[in-house]
């Protein structure tokens, strides 16, 4: 009954992942990545990682979702275009290798899940708490996937000559909002 309780939350959040991608809006988008680092959580708390599982529902589903919702407010919620950073084959195959990966620590016979880990710091971390390394190291490198893909410029950065004339105008706007000193005082 675990298992196919387990089963069932990756599909969801499989299916949460690649609608995440597929979604056309940023903030539909966001929601999903929400659902995603929610579904996370529940899987960390049913592994035995409560620590783990409550610091991914503060900060991946409730912080980080904050902050690319009120990134989306102040740049503008414009739909994406269909060329992406990283080709969907690739990002789906990402998500699909990263599920399985947890999907097979998970239901291996010979992984032991401990509460209480004992020994030096790289037999605590590569040993006892794989999972949770290996979910963190694959949560980093969605993230920095996902930055990157926001940060990507769609169309090139301005020219010399229009940033010129921008400067210029720039230049012009604040001597008008200056206060002229050139008024004679009257003593």
């Amino acid at each position: 009954m675990q298992k196919a309780i387990f089963i069932f939350i990756i599909a969801e959040a499989i299916m949460g992942a690649i609608l995440a991608m597929r979604a056309k809006k940023l903030l539909v988008s966001a929601l999903w990545l929400a659902s995603v680092s929610s579904l996370l959580a529940i899987i960390f708390y049913l592994l035995g990682a409560q620590l783990v599982a409550v610091l991914e529902l503060s900060v991946g589903s409730g912080l980080v979702t904050v902050l690319f919702v009120f990134a989306i407010s102040v740049s503008g919620d414009e739909a994406t275009s269909g060329k992406s950073f990283v080709p969907t084959p690739l990002a789906i195959g990402l998500v699909v290798a990263s599920y399985l990966i947890i999907g097979i620590m998970i239901f291996n016979p010979t992984t032991q899940i401990t509460m209480q880990s004992a020994g030096d710091v790289s037999t605590v971390i590569w040993h006892d708490r794989s999972l949770d390394m290996i979910a963190q190291i694959i949560l980093i490198f969605a993230g920095t996937l996902s930055l990157l893909g926001l940060l990507a410029e769609d169309k090139a950065p301005l020219s010399a000559s229009e940033a010129n004339t921008m400067i210029a105008r720039r230049e012009e706007d604040l001597d008008e909002m200056r206060p002229n000193h050139d008024v004679e005082e009257v003593a």
